[in-house]
């Protein structure tokens, strides 16, 4: 048997499928809202959104919330038109939330898929992605932020490297511009904007982990590689993108038909905007030693900490086991109630939320942690059988004509067998209640009904209500025609 070598463009391409998949889902689950919204597309609201967010951000903001929803509504009524403009606004809040994953815990996505290692076996991995992300702004307001993975899915691309993606991005452009097809060329320099959108990104992530802690980046060799490599990158963009607007204004200038002229136009303005971002980046990367030199002296310098920290292993938790459990109460409770805070934590201990805070954070995977095999028990032997499951069913009643007692039937069990007297309590109590609508709904023909009249069930074994059971039709003529004119 031959052994399969790993495809590292598989796993690339299974990956670029996942970060897709939420965006099928919105309409998978747009029909089970309590609202009636199967008249929009949400996988195209969805994509509207990430470009809306994309082209929002900068370094030191991301884009409105209620911004995002305001330039939204447009392309969501255009779906709907005539419907008030309240439901546009419920549509477009919807699909954001749903793109940040409000309601999970660390409102992200994962999805399992297959690789191979070097030995040819079958791994399965977990990819964890998130699309819109909600970040602090630093005069506390909040705003959102497309992630990698987001761009990547608005240019039909994944993990692919930042600088050859732009270099192929501005030939296709220089070549469609030469070749007339606007239309084309105002999509590939969309990609190319984007692409540069995610280059800045990048470093921006860089500068605020070394406003966190300066030890956490490597400035001494990756960043000022990082840096001369966008320099140089800005550099050649900035003369392709110079060369190609002169282009543009040739051909909109000797372009007669009217759309011809307003596409040219069109592409202006998405080269100029593309021209502004390099500036902006390069901006910023002449900022990036001194704001690396600033940070190394605010954290080298900045001196102990003036309020004292509380010791909760020798001031709280030693203290405490020594006491009774009623001293300990008061203590105790007002070090959470004033810890915790009036919501309730994210992790239900102590313990747990030291461990969480001094928790290194990890590498990613480039293909995702490995799920490891649940180890699952054995599936226990059922206690009644066949037989006893026939046996008790001549014990409980046939129809509704003959109600039968419950120690009635729990003495007519007794003397069949030994296990048999446990079902028969077991499905009598099932019985009292019991839904006629889920046996209407499953097409059985009859259902077995318990009514307590007040008798006090008198049994060895057995105690309660002496219970009257019976068993009554189900009647689904009266439903389908109910259906049917539904």
């Amino acid at each position: 048997m031959s052994t399969i070598s790993p495809d590292e463009g598989v796993a690339r391409r299974l990956k670029a499928l996942a970060c897709t998949a939420p965006l099928h889902d919105l309409d998978a689950r747009k029909g089970r809202l309590d609202w009636d919204a199967t008249g929009y597309q949400m996988a195209e609201i969805g994509l509207q959104a990430i470009d809306q967010v994309t082209l929002a951000m900068d370094f030191d903001h991301g884009a409105d919330h209620a911004e995002v929803v305001r330039r939204l509504l447009p392309f969501v009524g255009a779906q709907v038109p005539g419907a008030p403009r309240s439901e546009y606004v419920r549509v477009a809040q919807w699909v954001i939330d749903n793109l940040i994953n409000v309601g999970s815990i660390d409102r992200g996505f994962a999805v399992e898929y297959g690789t191979t290692d070097d030995d040819g076996r079958y791994v399965r991995r977990r990819f964890d992605f998130k699309l819109l992300v909600e970040v602090a702004a630093p005069d506390g307001g909040i705003y959102l932020r497309a992630s990698d993975e987001a761009i990547n899915v608005l240019v039909g691309a994944l993990d692919t490297d930042v600088e050859s993606a732009q270099e192929a991005a501005e030939t296709k452009l220089e070549t469609l511009i030469v070749r007339g097809r606007l239309g084309d060329a105002r999509l590939a320099a969309e990609q190319a904007r984007y692409r540069t959108v995610q280059y800045a990104e990048s470093l921006r992530r860089k500068l605020e982990a070394t406003r966190r802690d300066v030890r956490s980046v490597d400035w001494l060799d990756a960043v000022p590689q990082l840096l001369d490599e966008a320099l140089t990158h800005i550099e050649s963009r900035y003369r392709a993108e110079t060369m190609i607007k002169a282009n543009i204004a040739d051909a909109r200038d000797e372009a007669t038909e009217p759309g011809r002229r307003r596409q040219a136009a069109e592409l202006v303005t998405v080269v100029d905007d593309c021209i502004q971002r390099h500036t902006q980046l390069q901006a910023r990367l002449q900022e990036a030693g001194a704001s690396f030199r600033a940070e190394q002296d605010r954290q080298q310098f900045s001196g102990k900490p003036k309020r004292a920290a509380v010791d909760v292993f020798g001031q709280l938790l030693r203290p405490s086991l020594a006491l009774t459990v009623e001293a300990a109460h008061d203590p105790v409770t007002g070090y959470f109630g004033a810890g915790a805070g009036v919501r309730n934590p994210s992790v239900p201990s102590l313990g747990g939320l030291v461990e969480t805070l001094l928790t290194p954070p990890s590498d990613r995977d480039p293909f995702g942690a490995e799920v490891p095999e649940p180890e699952l028990a054995p599936q226990p032997r059922e206690r009644f059988g066949v037989e006893t499951w026939a046996a008790a069913d001549a014990v409980l009643p046939a129809d509704a004509r003959h109600p039968v007692r419950l120690s009635a039937a729990l003495a007519a069990a007794r003397a069949a067998g030994a296990d048999l007297p446990q079902l028969v309590a077991l499905r009598a109590m099932h019985a009292v209640g019991t839904a006629v609508a889920t046996a209407r709904t499953q097409g059985d023909p009859s259902v077995l009904i318990a009514v307590d009249d007040g008798t006090v069930l008198d049994d060895p074994e057995f105690g309660g209500a002496d219970l009257l059971l019976a068993r009554a039709g189900v009647q689904r003529g009266q439903t389908n025609r109910r259906t049917a004119q539904t």
